[in-house]
């Protein structure tokens, strides 16, 4: 989803503040709502109760309390694919520490998340005073030192006299790199009156990247030149398109180059499905069917915002050759062996280039001849034991333009990237990172962001065991998301990776752990189903008598029942982490 971070220029005079108003918690506050912000996630501590207050205050944030920092920090991830931009709010140090991996997870994917930290008392700094909240020492720089690798922007407000510059230039950072940024603000500060604030926030109006005209138009050529000169290229679409805001250049440069079309997997859901030369998702070894073969078999391919990692890669399988491929970043285009093109904005890249190429669909007329549509699961029995392959034939046909699948880390990967996704249907997962549990409090953020769309998550029962709490946060907002919990009795892609007997866990009964958080208050549907009979029933109540609710459906499985795409893939990358050292 592309969206465009520029606040609108406000129109009419700036508006005055009354005196006893004019504080930095309610200039944050106005500050988050300018960019977008109308939820914010939040678990309370004595040092950000009074920051907590303003957002209180403030008519268009809705205050959202979560169970634990970690999946406040997730849910603001998954509210920042939505929307493009994110907040979270926790207290000092052991709020802080516990929020940042999900940062992390963030930076790693570039997303724009706000992560506010209630900071000590101002007159604390520079005394031999230890705090609580701390490892004991009077140093209060622990937290700041520990984002400082997972943030793009560090600001400590304990001066209201540069408060309002502090505030201002992370967030405008946090817009402009699409990266997380940290904000500290002390906890005797928020409520205090300031000059600064005596007038409400003018609107954001952040100046846009531009291209280097010259390097922009060399490499507009040179691609063009190296393109036009291959016999059956094709568009590979990478995960920076979305940092680049470039989807639609994208399309734009299918629709009149007449390549054939394909994706990364951590692409998926960035480029419309439905596009007349879309051939699935490149994944080396793990592809949909016939995709590897077309694009590997290229006489060149243009790889959009790729991100080549051990695990995008397949265990470095991949059978690419870097003389036959473009790379296009969000600011950069390598040509071939060779050429290298700075300060070129992707955006402004794919779509001058769109007016160069020749149209040349032979990639895809290629694809078209050896494509064979893929078979339907075998039947069940009735009341056979429940096999993946059929809940996942299930789950596509739930999906429309008012949904959306988040899917967690695990086999989920792997058979949600089957499914074809109608025009609009959102779609989410967080491969670079790969933290478990991530989709719990994705979801929450995600179906906070967009409350029109019905969030299907797909989820193994390690991961949620990790972060199952804020299913009750779920409830508590009112979301109607249907969850699969898929319950195979362990860690099943770590199995396929190494095995031993930590991958396996105490099995909960789900279904009743989420009945006990539901406890009346709420609406709540749940199932326990174990054969297709079932999981047909459950489905039906989902989408019917209980369309709005939110809906837990427990899947049992067998612990071996697994894509054939994961066995592939653990055993390849399980070999890339198992290689010797090389001799000294």
């Amino acid at each position: 989803m592309e969206r465009d971070t520029r606040s609108a220029v406000s129109t009419g005079a700036v508006s005055t503040v009354k005196f006893s108003e004019a504080t930095v918690g309610r200039y944050l506050a106005r500050r988050l709502v300018q960019i977008g912000v109308r939820d914010v996630f939040s678990v309370p501590g004595d040092f950000n109760l009074a920051l907590l207050d303003h957002f209180v205050a403030e008519p268009e944030i809705n205050l959202i309390v979560c169970c634990n920092e970690l999946n406040a920090g997730h849910a603001a991830d998954g509210y920042a694919r939505a929307r493009g931009v994110g907040a979270c709010v926790v207290t000092f140090t052991v709020g802080g520490l516990s929020v940042i991996n999900a940062i992390a997870g963030a930076y790693s994917e570039n997303l724009p998340v706000i992560c506010i930290a209630g900071g000590p008392n101002t007159n604390d700094y520079g005394t031999n005073r230890i705090l609580h909240h701390t490892i004991g020492l009077p140093d209060f720089s622990q937290e700041l030192r520990c984002f400082q690798t997972v943030t793009c922007f560090q600001a400590v407000v304990n001066d209201l006299d540069v408060a309002h510059e502090l505030i201002d230039t992370a967030i405008s950072t946090a817009l402009r790199e699409s990266k997380p940024v940290y904000i500290s603000i002390s906890c005797n500060l928020p409520s205090i009156p300031h000059p600064t604030f005596s007038q409400d926030p003018v609107p954001f109006l952040l100046c846009p990247k531009l291209s280097n005209p010259l390097d922009f138009e060399a490499a507009v050529e040179a691609a063009a030149e190296f393109l036009n000169k291959a016999v059956k290229p094709v568009l590979v679409a990478g995960p920076n398109l979305r940092v680049g805001k470039a989807g639609d250049a994208f399309v734009e440069l299918a629709d009149s180059s007449g390549y054939a079309v394909a994706i990364m997997p951590s692409a998926k859901g960035l480029v419309p499905e439905n596009h007349p030369h879309f051939i699935g998702t490149y994944w080396g070894a793990v592809s949909t069917a016939f995709c590897a073969e077309i694009v590997e078999s290229a006489d060149a391919y243009l790889f959009a915002g790729p991100i080549f990692n051990d695990y995008s890669s397949v265990g470095y399988s991949l059978l690419l050759r870097r003389e036959k491929s473009i790379i296009v970043q969000p600011d950069r285009v390598t040509i071939g062996s060779g050429s290298a093109y700075g300060c070129v904005l992707m955006k402004d890249f794919l779509s001058a280039l769109s007016k160069k190429l020749n149209h040349d669909t032979t990639a895809f007329e290629n694809y078209s001849r050896i494509y064979v549509p893929p078979g339907n699961p075998l039947k069940c029995e009735p009341h056979e034991p429940l096999r993946v392959n059929v809940l996942f034939q299930h789950i596509q046909k739930l999906l429309s333009r008012d949904t959306a699948i988040i899917a967690e880390t695990g086999d989920s990967w792997f058979n949600c990237q089957k499914l074809k996704l109608p025009l609009g249907c959102g779609y989410e997962f967080q491969m670079q990172y790969g933290s478990i549990g991530w989709s719990v409090g994705a979801t929450l953020g995600y179906a906070q962001a967009l409350p029109k769309k019905r969030v299907i998550s797909c989820i193994g029962d390690f991961s949620f065991q990790v972060t199952a709490q804020d299913v009750s946060t779920m409830l508590w907002c009112g979301q109607k998301n249907i969850i699969f919990l898929i319950n195979n009795g362990g860690y099943t892609i770590e199995v396929e990776i190494h095995d031993g007997p930590y991958n396996v866990i105490k099995n909960w009964n789900y279904t009743g752990f989420v009945d006990a958080i539901h406890n009346g208050e709420g609406n709540c549907f749940t199932a326990k189903v174990s054969c297709e009979e079932e999981l047909v029933e459950a489905i039906s109540t989902a989408t019917g008598e209980k369309k709005d609710c939110l809906c837990f459906i427990e899947v049992i499985v067998h612990k071996d029942d697994t894509s054939k795409e994961l066995l592939e893939w653990g055993s390849r990358v399980a070999a890339a982490s198992s290689r010797p050292p090389n001799p000294q």
